[in-house]
């Protein structure tokens, strides 16, 4: 019989996800020798046997690999035969050149959880039991290629027991690099608010005790720390809000399992998948009436959901607990906890106890954030779980992408590959703005990058740009709106012009007004702004934004419609010098933006005139919709030498006329929404017959608005459109760096 020797190289997410033991199975099957390793490029194999065993081989290997894999790339070379007697797994090497992709942190398997719920199993209720299939990756890995001693498990040892699993084929442990057990591995301890240790036998139960007498707990997990209290407890919920100054923001809440999830919220089958699966992310879900505390969301009509994703999470629901408020450890602004000692220092005024344990992460990483619109799954917030999974995006060179100076992300181009950052959160202080130069500096020595090309927003004032300012490389400033709209188009593989509707709150246009309701024709390389709002002033700059009811005296001052009487909560004294400074034009930037009209609307009527959190006017103004109602304002559209400036001035008259009229706020709510959906359709239809461009491409963090998402998405699509919109990639800021490092690279290369 005929003899083949095959060397097969496979790239892709390859490393930590249980392929050297598949691979070493995979060729104990079809009888064949040789070997395979690590390498910092992927997967070698170099294997031998009979020719028709090899193709067997080769077709399992593409389509039999394990779940948390994936492959993007196998190249094959036959070479002379060698006579090699057996098949072993070689120790990792580390080369020069890198193709090889994490794998996120992914969930408990259901193998796993069996063993924490199996009282005779020697990991029964092992809050760090896991195997290849799941478990951390990606926050424990300090560099490549991935093996024990490159992680932080490194200091653990492993017990005998644990030994002969990790080297055992037939073990799904076999090379699980973080594989421990209660013998060996990390510990679990609480403390009181100041770190001092609890002396109690089970520190898990008395933890879970604890949360049922209304205390509130931080809990170190899997990417960094939560802030944990009972989901039905009306005062420990309050108790936190006041502690963490989070008056009005939602919290999101871990439920026990899926009947759960279906008591309290209506969730559809792709709903259910999302929930369950290996990623589990923070899903948002319409809520049901039931008895959880109603201070959990207040003023909506979702609920931020996830399902426990580890062997902790799940033990903490053990003595009948349901539901377990879970938001990020963090005090206001800052990043997530993630250090045990700092998350004392920093909390200790915020919880009463402390569940802390010894197995170090070293990437903090915050949970995703997603929901389900038009059949699609869409990420608000790409973190756990889908960080850092690339996107294959050919003729880049190494680059870098800086991001936004809100909800950042940065992003990497090595190899033909695109690699997103997980979230890294808003660089307003020098906490944040630490981890940010932290994350970078760990994907440039992960991922070898030595970029060519610096991405960066137009606004040098903002520290992601300021960052890329002192970097070396060629410095390329990246339009918002722009990268907007180009991130988009790369998530759905378009490279011709679009029209590309970029709606969001805030963005420094090339005029060096804010923009942010924005029309543009535009490809990877350049953009012409087609349509746009209408300029209005900000009164008083960035606290405009905190404070809506400024940019509703704008816009009244602007149709010569001033009332003070709308705004009763506000100081009068305020109002007066807010109008001093439109006469006057002091300290009133010009702004074209959507989500500041947004928040007029919802300051005028009264739902909304000053906020605690990030788009809180607009938000809520979604809520209130009346879903049924069908009204649309008046409004005009004015050509401006050849583009077209969408004058808003009737909608607020017409506003200001329902609410004299008692209109009640539901109806005026969905009548603004309607008429943001009916002016932008009307909008690209004139682009089409002036341009002949038929695509649309929809980006912006008013994309997150459900009624105007699919209000737009389904009147574009009757009037013959091709539309795109995000998935995977956020429609707002936290997708921004990936659009900015495609403009930098095309611009580049053509100029």
């Amino acid at each position: 019989m005929e003899q083949l020797r095959n060397y097969i190289n496979v790239e892709g997410i390859v490393q930590g996800v249980g392929f050297r033991p598949f691979v070493y199975n995979l060729a104990a099957k079809y009888n064949l020798k040789g070997w395979v390793s690590n390498t910092t490029e992927g997967v070698k194999i170099d294997i031998e046997g009979k020719v028709i065993d090899i193709d067997n081989f080769k077709i399992d290997l593409q389509f039999q690999a394990p779940p948390l894999s994936k492959i993007d790339k196998i190249r094959v070379e036959e070479l002379p035969f060698k006579g090699y007697e057996s098949f072993t797994i070689k120790k990792s090497k580390d080369n020069n050149r890198v193709l090889t992709l994490i794998s996120p942190d992914v969930s408990t398997c259901f193998d796993c959880k069996d063993d924490i719920e199996d009282i005779n199993n020697r990991r029964y209720k092992y809050p760090f039991t896991n195997c290849t299939n799941c478990g951390p990756r990606f926050s424990i890995i300090k560099s490549l290629p991935y093996d024990r001693a490159q992680t932080t498990m490194k200091d653990f040892e492993m017990c005998g027991k644990c030994k002969v699993e990790y080297n055992n084929p037939k073990d799904r442990r076999f090379h699980a690099q973080p594989n421990a057990c209660p013998e060996c591995g990390p510990k679990l301890w609480l403390t009181d608010d100041l770190g001092n240790k609890v002396e109690v036998e089970e520190p898990l139960k008395k933890a879970t005790n604890l949360l049922k007498e209304g205390k509130i707990i931080a809990v170190k997990g899997l990417g960094g720390f939560h802030l944990v209290c009972n989901g039905k407890d009306k005062e420990a919920v309050e108790k936190l809000r006041n502690r963490k100054l989070r008056p009005d923001k939602p919290f999101a809440v871990m439920m026990k399992d899926i009947e759960v999830v279906r008591e309290y919220c209506y969730v559809n089958q792709l709903e259910e998948n999302i929930l369950a699966g290996i990623r589990r992310p923070i899903l948002l879900l319409d809520r049901k009436n039931g008895n959880l505390a109603d201070n959990i969301a207040p003023n909506s009509n979702k609920l931020g959901v996830m399902l426990p994703y580890t062997p902790l999470h799940n033990l903490l629901f053990d003595q009948g607990l349901e539901v377990l408020l879970m938001t990020s450890a963090n005090l206001s602004g800052l990043p997530i906890e993630y250090k045990n000692k700092d998350a004392i220092a920093r909390l200790d005024k915020v919880v009463d106890y402390f569940l802390l344990h010894d197995r170090d992460i070293f990437l903090s990483v915050d949970d995703s954030v997603s929901r389900v619109i038009l059949g699609k799954e869409r990420l608000i917030r790409r973190s756990r779980g889908y960080a850092p999974i690339p996107f294959k995006v050919d003729g880049l060179v190494e680059s870098l992408a800086c991001g936004s100076h809100l909800k950042n992300t940065f992003c990497i181009a090595k190899g033909g590959f695109i690699f997103l950052s997980q979230h890294i959160g808003d660089l307003d202080n020098l906490n944040t703005y630490n981890n940010f130069k932290k994350n970078i500096e760990h994907f440039k020595k992960i991922y070898k990058l030595n970029p060519k090309v610096i991405a960066h927003d137009l606004h040098l004032g903002y520290l992601s740009s300021v960052y890329g300012q002192n970097e070396a490389g060629v410095k390329v400033g990246v339009q918002h709106h722009h990268a907007h709209i180009v991130s988009c188009m790369v998530e759905n593989d378009i490279s011709k012009k679009v029209i590309g509707l970029a709606f969001d709150g805030t963005g420094l246009g090339t005029d060096g007004n804010i923009w942010g309701g924005e029309f543009l024709i535009c490809d990877y390389e350049g953009f012409t702004r087609a349509a746009h709002l209408n300029y209005v002033n900000m009164p008083g700059g960035e606290q405009a934004v905190k404070e809506p009811w400024r940019m509703a005296i704008s816009h009244l001052y602007k149709v010569g419609e001033v009332d003070i009487d709308l705004f009763k909560r506000v100081d009068k004294l305020k109002i007066k010098s807010v109008l001093k400074m439109l006469e006057y034009n002091l300290n009133s930037p010009l702004t074209s933006s959507m989500g500041r009209l947004f928040d007029t609307i919802s300051a005028l009527i009264g739902l909304r005139q000053e906020i605690s959190y990030d788009a809180q006017a607009a938000i809520e103004l979604e809520v209130i919709a009346d879903r049924k109602e069908e009204g649309v304002y008046r409004y005009q559209i004015e050509n401006d030498n050849g583009n077209y400036i969408i004058n808003t001035n009737q909608i607020i008259k017409d506003v200001i006329i329902d609410i004299k009229d008692k209109v009640d706020m539901s109806i005026i709510a969905k009548r603004f929404h309607n008429t943001i959906i009916a002016l932008s359709i009307e909008i690209c239809k004139l682009l089409r017959d002036k341009y002949e461009i038929n695509q649309v491409a929809l980006s912006g963090g008013v994309f997150q608005n459900e009624i105007i998402l699919k209000g737009i998405y389904a009147g574009l699509k009757r009037d013959g459109f091709k539309v795109y919109t995000h998935a995977q990639i956020p429609c707002n800021d936290g997708g921004l760096a990936l659009g900015q490092l495609v403009v930098a690279n095309y611009k580049r290369r053509n100029n």
